[in-house]
């Protein structure tokens, strides 16, 4: 068995690999990888960075985003979100972005990999998984980006903020808000609990 054969035997189908990782497995790393992206076994996504796709009926997948971000940070902290999620909220946004949003702890600007756009953006904190009060506060933290008019997004979010659970909503806003985001749903979770002037 040639030393490239051996290498393949460690590659699987959907997997992201740095160069540092065949590395390890190769005496010739790159006129090995040279090989494989001639032969169409692995192709690359950036630079030092290769996916062995998967084979469909349809073609060749790309490589799923969880793997690309997973071996371009070298780290499992991370949370992917897009700005397409804050139009299921029902606050009058609609517009579509054709970007994908990574917070995580050690990269900060936008990089295409494998073709696709990604905003890597630097966090101390972010939740592990998506959940609907996250993405609200998401969205007010993120408003000056959005296309929709301010004025009425955050009007409609006021109003959707109160069939929320208020206590998840209001630790969502204390542990991922903005100053402003703070603010803000601290006075929208306030409003309907004020009386009434007689």
């Amino acid at each position: 068995m040639t030393k490239l054969q051996e290498l393949k035997k460690h590659l699987r189908p959907g997997q992201v690999y740095r160069r540092e990782d065949l590395a390890r497995r190769s005496n010739a790393v790159d006129r090995h990888l040279r090989q494989l992206l001639d032969e169409g076994t692995l192709t690359k996504l950036a630079g030092g960075l290769y996916a062995y796709p998967k084979q469909t009926v349809f073609g060749k997948a790309p490589a799923a985003d969880d793997k690309l971000v997973r071996s371009f940070l070298k780290d499992d902290r991370f949370l992917l979100a897009s700005p397409n999620a804050y139009n299921g909220l029902g606050v009058g946004t609609t517009q579509l972005y054709d970007k994908t949003v990574v917070y995580n702890h050690k990269r900060h600007g936008e990089f295409a990999l494998g073709g696709r756009l990604f905003e890597f953006r630097a966090k101390p904190s972010f939740p592990t998984t998506l959940s609907k009060e996250f993405l609200l506060v998401d969205l007010v933290n993120n408003l000056d980006r959005l296309a929709e008019s301010k004025e009425e997004v955050l009007a409609r979010v006021r109003e959707r903020a109160a069939s929320y659970d208020a206590s998840r909503l209001q630790r969502a806003a204390r542990d991922y808000g903005s100053v402003r985001t703070k603010k803000f749903f601290s006075q929208a979770l306030k409003a309907p609990m004020e009386p009434h002037a007689a």
